[in-house]
């Protein structure tokens, strides 16, 4: 006669695999949503030639303070309009200051380049930045930067 043994089974297996396919699930759609290291990972967004967005720069002692929606033509900036007092401010003294978002990308790859103690940007699933965060010295008084991109629409075709 053969004996047959009678085993619990363990409900471990399934959790670890339950487990697994919830973590490739969410990596898979971290792509989907905002990511610090786009830009790292080949996301290869192109500035296009003409778009609008809304900056919002703070932190710092610096001349580009404020709330800007600012137009792109051309690869240049068209057009900036201060949204508070601040801005406004800026606009009226200094209206080349407020950069494209690519004088942003590249601000913070200058920074990258001279070893900052901070250069960290959020990206969109488009590759757009989200947010740049910019402090030369952590010790240093008033050189942050912190630069928060939105409502980026490139411009139609005509």
């Amino acid at each position: 006669m053969t004996a047959v043994r009678v085993t619990a089974r363990s409900s471990l297996p399934r959790v670890v695999a339950l487990i697994g396919g919830l973590l490739c699930a969410t990596t898979a759609c971290a792509g989907e949503g905002p990511s610090t290291r786009a830009a790292e990972h080949g996301t290869a967004w192109q500035e296009p030639a003409a778009y609008t967005y809304m900056l919002n720069s703070t932190e710092g002692e610096r001349a580009l303070i404020g709330t800007f929606r600012v137009t792109v033509r051309d690869g240049k900036v068209a057009k900036a309009v201060g949204l508070d007092e601040e801005s406004r401010r800026v606009v009226r003294r200094s209206p080349g200051i407020v950069p494209t978002i690519g004088g942003l990308l590249k601000e913070l790859e200058q920074a990258r380049q001279d070893d900052a103690d901070t250069a960290e940007a959020r990206y969109a699933a488009d590759g757009h930045p989200l947010r740049i965060t910019l402090d030369q010295d952590e010790n240093a008084v008033d050189d942050e930067a912190r630069y928060v991109i939105s409502a980026y629409e490139p411009a139609t075709a005509s």
